[in-house]
């Protein structure tokens, strides 16, 4: 590699704004670690008039980023768009056709298009580097990819969105509802100010479970339609409840082999404070990854913002300027393998159940009725009447069961009057 290197940084928003002053501060610093001069010649962004944290060279800029491959000589591209199609791809594509580089944060992209942007790197021997897609500042892709290497890893799980974690930590600690917390989370910039819902509903962390999922099993990214719940439906009273029970409400991203299958998902779960994933809090996010002869790794760090994002940035960037040519994937895409997908339908958890009633005879009975009908046991029950209002709380922790069981269940309280809405249901972890 030579030693001036051309970078382009398509897309100024919040991380890459903070990059590209990033790349402006450190250029001696960087060239001290890799020997490598770096020289910023172009950026894009639609556009050149909004306001931002820092200032933009106006005589390298481009609107459209497509023209930057005609009219300059690029090494090395970011791509901080953060589209899942569209100009994102076109523009990762094009560069690496064209063999340059691509560093991108972009997990929706990756999650979708993976596959088919590692192969046109390793054929233009090209590196398509994403650490920054997954857990923000925490090197974990890199870790799985290279430290844990030789491991045979099994199970990948944690917290791998800060806004939610952010968001129910806040709940617990403040005591206000979702809907408040959000608009704190919106303010303080952890959460989308437009429309956050690809973090409270699950897609995000899941993009992350299907990038982690292909690094840790060397298998393809995959397509298959699994179980994603977000953080919506979770109600200050069930963090209540849960704290209670000595017990806290987390949003887990979980990527496992059984019997050789592939299970990812993505839903809230009931874990014990005294777990280390219980005390993970604020915007912080912690995967924790189980293989052999290992064991169990845990690696925890800030998830959200262009600070720790930009961290990872840097980091594959100077993995590039020392050289260091590698399959996008850990290996090569045609020796990737294609996991079957799990059964969702045996997946197994205990259940915590709220169901708001009319306070009147024989109603508990019902519910418990209906449950042993579906074979499953009850192994916990709290009954909170409010005489005030002529109604009750029902809180039923259950044994172990599988989600056929559950979904099945829950299908049949629709048509009882006397439960007043639709039970609340979280699954416990482990």
């Amino acid at each position: 590699m030579k030693n001036i290197i051309n970078i382009a940084v398509v897309g100024l928003g919040q991380v890459g704004i903070y990059l590209l002053n990033e790349l402006n501060t450190k250029k001696k610093d960087i060239e001290l670690k890799t020997g490598k001069k770096i020289n910023v010649v172009a950026v894009s962004a639609k556009n050149i008039k909004k306001k931002r944290q820092f200032k933009v060279n106006n005589k390298i800029f481009f609107k459209n980023p497509l023209e930057i491959f005609n009219k300059k000589k690029v090494d090395i591209l970011f791509e901080a768009i953060g589209l899942a199609d569209g100009i994102s791809k076109k523009v990762v594509e094009t560069a690496l056709k064209k063999k340059i580089h691509v560093i991108t944060p972009n997990k929706a992209l990756i999650s979708k298009h993976g596959n088919y942007l590692a192969k046109i790197a390793e054929l233009n021997n090209v590196n398509l580097e994403f650490e920054a897609s997954v857990a923000g500042g925490i090197p974990i892709l890199r870790t799985i990819k290279e430290g844990l290497a030789t491991n045979k890893i099994s199970k990948v799980y944690g917290i791998l969105n800060g806004t939610t974690n952010y968001i129910l930590s806040e709940m617990e600690s403040s005591n206000q509802s979702f809907k408040d917390v959000l608009k704190k989370a919106q303010k303080l910039g952890y959460a989308e100010p437009g429309n956050p819902k690809f973090d409270l509903n699950g897609f995000d962390a899941f993009a992350k479970v299907r990038i982690l999922s292909a690094l840790a099993f060397n298998s393809k990214i995959s397509k298959h339609k699994c179980l994603m719940e977000g953080i919506e439906k979770i109600e200050l009273k069930d963090i209540k409840i849960a704290n209670q029970l000595d017990l806290r409400i987390k949003l887990l991203g979980i990527s496992e082999l059984k019997n050789n299958q592939l299970f990812e998902t993505v839903h809230p779960c009931l874990v014990s404070k005294k777990s280390y994933i219980g005390n993970v809090t604020g915007v912080m996010n912690a995967v924790i990854t189980e293989g052999k002869p290992v064991g169990e790794s845990i690696l925890q760090g800030e998830g959200a913002g262009p600070g720790p994002t930009s961290s990872a940035l840097l980091s594959d960037l100077l993995s590039i300027l020392r050289g260091n040519i590698k399959n996008p994937l850990g290996v090569s895409v045609s020796k990737l393998k294609l996991l079957k997908n799990y059964n969702i339908n045996n997946y197994v958890n205990s259940l915590y159940l709220r169901f708001e009633v009319k306070d009147k005879p024989g109603v508990l009975s019902q519910i418990t009725n209906r449950l042993a009908k579906y074979k499953i046991s009850v192994k916990r029950l709290i009954q909170t009447p409010d005489k005030k209002n002529n109604k009750a709380t029902i809180i039923i922790i259950t044994h172990k069961t599988s989600e056929l069981n559950c979904s099945n269940c829950l299908s049949i309280f629709k048509s009882n009057k006397n439960i007043l809405k639709p039970p609340a249901l979280i699954r416990l972890l482990g």
